[in-house]
């Protein structure tokens, strides 16, 4: 039965650079691809190419050496050029020259009507997009013996310079019905589409069947998929839910009605430090520096990010989309000092805390940098995180129990609900300048390794 949730608590950061509602030109080249096996968290990869291997679009990359049904392939063909490792030798990049035309592997058609649970699961598996449908707890790629109390797919995004799914699905109204019914074949569950009261209007996602449509309402980060499964079914322990982004229930629509691997994704290029801003019709994987330089303001210094101001990780300019972003932002680098920044009127500067008179303007928009604007502290309780956190659950002492390790208490303050990206305002908005998204992901792991 669809539900409709208000969600009263969050907040709106307002910054410049939204990205237009227009598709940039596509005369651009991208010569280079990546698939990063740090993208899949918990995943050990063992290597299944080398340079110089020629691959297609489909071909194996490597395998999760805990279960290896679990593959990685490759978004397009060509040529491997390079195998960029790190410390202690760790995968970092499977780097790929691409062909003029990409070929594929052909895993062939089919209907879902016409398939089990167990074909369409081996089909995914083997095309590589099973790493698509992620579970909680936990935000890893889901288990494929599990069965899962339900399916999630938020069709908005509340980010600052977030996707707009609206336009982003525009034109692919049977790909992503063939998605979600292929989604519903995989269990017993329902699948739940969570639409937005005032941010929805496509008909792809309002129209949608063999779904359960819920409403939601409210600020950032009502769309994250933690808070939407939080007040629909909370995660007790030894529950499990899927979920899938909607540009990922579109492709894995596409393997079946085309029967080939296409990855095409339509991202958004949004910052302050962009002169043109707008949506990419991209591969997975694609390198930035393409989409990106032409684009840069004059004297620009730019932090690439991919992915949202938020949760997003800093790039180079010759850095790769994440394979679970959906947006490339670029804003001001914050490597500088201000004298007495603290004791100026500040109606330019945006703050949570109404430190400077720009409070009495919320509507109005900012350009936001990197710099902390202050040093880190001890971590102190304010009360604040609590107006920004909409889950029944105490923050500040889950984020402490996290950094001691007290897996009891971890528990009992729910971190089988919570993923990193759901403390992202908390971690904005903290005057300690705490890493709490990486902390959370810590006390996570370390709650995986002991229960599993």
């Amino acid at each position: 039965m669809s539900k409709e949730i208000r969600i009263k608590r969050g907040f709106t950061i307002r910054i410049e650079g939204e990205a237009d509602k227009t598709m940039m030109s596509s005369t651009f080249k991208i010569d280079s691809y990546a698939v990063k096996p740090t993208d899949f968290h918990g995943v050990r990869p063992k290597l299944l190419v080398e340079e110089g291997t020629v691959v297609k679009a489909g071909t194996p990359l490597f395998f999760d050496k805990a279960d290896e049904r679990i593959k990685i392939t490759s978004p397009v063909s060509g040529i491997v050029s390079a195998i960029v490792r790190g410390e202690k030798r760790v995968i970092e990049e499977i780097r790929i020259t691409p062909d003029e035309k990409i070929e594929r592997i052909d895993f062939g058609k089919g209907e879902a009507s016409e398939l089990t649970c167990c074909q369409i699961r081996s089909k995914l598996l083997e095309s590589g997009l099973w790493a698509c449908i992620r579970m909680r707890p936990f935000n890893v790629i889901a288990n494929p013996d599990d069965k899962p109390k339900m399916i999630v797919v938020s069709a908005f995004d509340t980010a600052p310079m977030g996707v707009d799914y609206d336009y982003a699905v525009y034109g692919e109204k049977q790909n992503f019905q063939t998605g979600l019914d292929i989604l519903a074949k995989l269990t017993e569950a329902k699948v739940h589409l969570n639409v937005h009261e005032d941010l929805t209007r496509e008909d792809t996602f309002l129209s949608a069947k063999n779904v359960v449509i819920n409403k939601f309402s409210g600020k950032h980060p009502t769309g994250n998929v933690g808070i939407q499964i939080h007040h629909l079914s909370p995660i007790n322990k030894g529950e499990v839910v899927w979920f899938v982004n909607p540009q990922d229930v579109i492709v894995i629509g596409r393997l079946f009605l085309e029967g080939h691997l296409d990855m095409t994704k339509i991202v958004p290029m949004a910052g302050s430090e962009l002169k043109r801003t707008g949506y990419h019709k991209i591969t997975a994987g694609a390198c930035i520096k393409p989409l990106v330089e032409k684009s840069l303001i004059a004297d620009a210094n730019p932090r690439y990010i991919s992915g949202n101001v938020l949760t997003g990780k800093k790039v180079s300019l010759d850095g790769y989309l994440g394979f679970y972003d959906y947006v490339i932002t670029v804003i001001p680098e914050g490597d500088y000092y201000e004298f007495m920044g603290w004791g100026m009127p500040g109606f330019e500067k945006f703050s949570f805390w109404h430190s400077f008179f720009s409070w009495i303007m919320p509507n109005a928009k900012y350009v936001l940098d990197t710099n902390y604007h202050g040093g880190e502290r001890a971590l102190i309780w304010t009360g604040k995180f609590e107006k920004v956190f909409p889950m029944d659950i105490l923050p500040t002492q889950l984020i402490k129990a996290c950094i001691i390790e007290d897996i009891d208490a971890m528990e009992q303050l729910g971190i089988y609900e919570v993923d990193a990206e759901d403390f992202a305002l908390c971690e904005f908005i903290d005057p300690s300048k705490t890493e709490i998204q990486d902390i959370i992901r810590k006390g996570m792991d370390l709650v995986k390794q002991e229960t599993s």
